[in-house]
């Protein structure tokens, strides 16, 4: 098997990114997809889909596939797949790596409440909002069950939800622009934002456009993940992989 196979643990557009230029700089990829979106944009290299079984299916295929490398590239949110990569790494003393991109930080004139959960978010509104909701279709069921608020929910994939009286739900991929956040916004009389705080400039619009017009925004924050060596950027990344498994 080669020696400088990598696992990546993917979905994000990062991850797209970084198996592209690893595949250009010569390693061997293999991109690991969670299966919850049906039709994903797929990354460069080759590329498996559903969850491995938790950390010993994992551990298992790491071992079989004859993995050099685990580069964490998942969503910011996905911390059940950050631990068991950690467990993984730990137990087969496998280089392990995270790219991820950095958390938005509050701006001059930003109204923000952080908060934990979905669950939170929903109870944290107001009776009588209308709110833009963006972090995604698992969660979006405690927003749902509140009969007391209206709104917008976007997501990629609708995946057979029953949408209640009062919400709309806008099927939609990033990048979004200023003026398309702004017009949703204005259009649909949106009185509260919520989001996970992901980061990234694809999806940081809805921020700048509740700034400019004043409107509460929340934001669940990023759980915690197993401490690994971390990057930024695809190009750090891919330099320090060079590092670890080419002569």
């Amino acid at each position: 098997m080669p020696a400088n196979r990598i696992l990546i643990l993917g979905g994000t557009r990062m991850a797209r990114d970084l198996a592209a230029a690893l595949v250009r700089a010569g390693f061997d990829v293999i991109t690991s997809l969670a299966g919850v979106t049906d039709q994903p944009v797929l990354p460069e290299g080759a590329v498996r889909r559903g969850g491995f079984g938790g950390t010993d299916g994992l551990v298992r295929y790491i071992q079989e596939t004859g993995i050099a490398a685990l580069v964490d590239a998942t969503h910011p949110f996905a911390a059940q797949m950050s631990a068991h990569a950690g467990e993984a790494a730990d137990r087969l003393g496998v280089p392990l790596l995270r790219l991820e991109r950095p958390a938005w930080e509050r701006q001059a004139g930003d109204r923000w409440t952080f908060v934990t959960s979905a669950e939170e978010a929903a109870a944290s509104l107001p009776c009588g909002a209308r709110a833009f909701v963006t972090i995604g279709r698992k969660e979006i069921g405690a927003f749902f069950a509140r009969t007391d608020i209206r709104g917008v929910a976007r997501m990629i994939e609708p995946r057979g939800l029953e949408v209640p009286d009062g919400w709309k739900v806008i099927l939609q991929r990033p990048p979004f622009s200023l003026g398309d956040e702004m017009s949703l916004i204005t259009h649909h009389a949106i009185t509260h934002v919520v989001a996970k705080n992901a980061g990234g400039a694809e999806t940081e619009e809805k921020l700048s456009a509740a700034r400019q017009l004043g409107l509460p925004v929340i934001l669940l924050a990023r759980p915690s993940k197993p401490a690994v060596q971390s990057f930024m950027s695809v190009e750090d990344t891919v330099g320090a992989l060079r590092i670890k498994l080419l002569p």
